[in-house]
């Protein structure tokens, strides 16, 4: 009789079982994942890649997930005038060591350098403050402002202070619009994965005190009108953001504040057949990746998108 019990109960556990087998999950009814949306980015981003008549690099982090995209991470690049970015994190370390004082004033040197910037239509007799020059430096890419401070801190100083950030293979080489030393080979350099850690650095004020950090960033926040990273991004957007242009070579480095979301980037390109590709391939990268993590910020567990999303500029053509 027992015997005859205990099959009987084998034999509705099994058919139990079974109809759970064949019931429908609740998760296969949930939208697609968020790993899956940002698979979906990294295939927007393998085609501008397949897309470009040049090189391409790419190194973007979810600063809230720590995923990833990459494409040649770990290349080196020109970094043109991306470079900023570890001068004037250098300048802020030493005035915070006691070094440099931000507001002194100094009388830039003439012949002053060309290729952009704001000094070059000034008079022989300007005078500015270091914190001056790098807000040229940062809003108006002016490379005598930068070749100023550069001497100021010391080129040296720039790449040991690089070396202590764990950024090896970012290196400043040479002063600004320096073609003699370009040509022999003395090139600014870096990788996206290092140039985009570069724009986490300074966006967070990484070993500064925190006034100067502060006030660090509000210089790195004036923008470069001449940004294409900028261009995909939504108007109002908080987000520090440095270009680089030279002949062949277009690059950026982002760190784009986000509320929920934010993310660092590097795209940086070479090799160029035309120069304006470069560009259009960064705004394109950037407006994805900003389309993408504004769902991710927005979206609930199951893909809801609450709030009101903000809208880029018209996209590249």
């Amino acid at each position: 009789m027992e015997a005859a019990v205990t099959s009987s109960r084998a034999v509705a556990l099994a058919a139990a079982l079974a109809l759970l087998a064949s019931s429908p999950s609740p998760a296969s009814e949930l939208p697609a994942r968020p790993a899956e949306l940002l698979a979906k980015l990294r295939a927007r981003v393998a085609s501008v890649d397949a897309r470009l008549d040049g090189v391409l690099g790419v190194y973007v982090r979810d600063l809230r997930s720590g995923a990833t995209i990459e494409v040649r991470p770990d290349e080196a690049f020109p970094t043109a005038s991306s470079i900023k970015l570890a001068v004037l994190h250098e300048l802020y370390r030493q005035a915070d060591e006691g070094r440099i004082d931000l507001s002194e004033a100094t009388r830039p040197p003439v012949p002053r350098v060309q290729g952009g910037g704001v000094l070059q239509q000034l008079g022989d007799r300007v005078s500015l403050t270091w914190r001056d020059l790098a807000v040229l430096m940062m809003g108006w890419s002016d490379n005598e402002a930068t070749n100023v401070l550069v001497r100021k801190v010391g080129l040296d100083a720039v790449n040991r202070r690089l070396d202590g950030l764990g950024l090896a293979g970012t290196r400043l080489r040479r002063l600004m619009m320096d073609t003699t030393a370009a040509r022999r080979g003395d090139e600014n350099v870096s990788t996206p994965r290092e140039l985009a850690r570069l724009a986490e650095v300074v966006a967070r004020g990484d070993g500064l005190s925190p006034e100067r950090a502060k006030d660090q960033l509000a210089v790195a926040l004036v923008a470069d009108e001449t940004s294409p990273f900028r261009r995909g991004l939504p108007e109002g957007t908080r987000a520090v953001t440095k270009p680089g242009a030279l002949e062949g070579v277009r690059c950026e480095a982002a760190y784009v504040d986000l509320p929920g979301r934010p993310y660092s980037a590097a795209v940086m390109t070479a090799y160029l057949r035309r120069e304006t590709d470069g560009d259009e391939a960064i705004a394109e990268i950037s407006a994805a990746l900003h389309d993408t993590f504004d769902r991710l910020a927005r979206g609930s567990e199951y893909g809801r998108l609450i709030g009101a999303a903000k809208q880029a500029g018209p996209p590249p053509r």
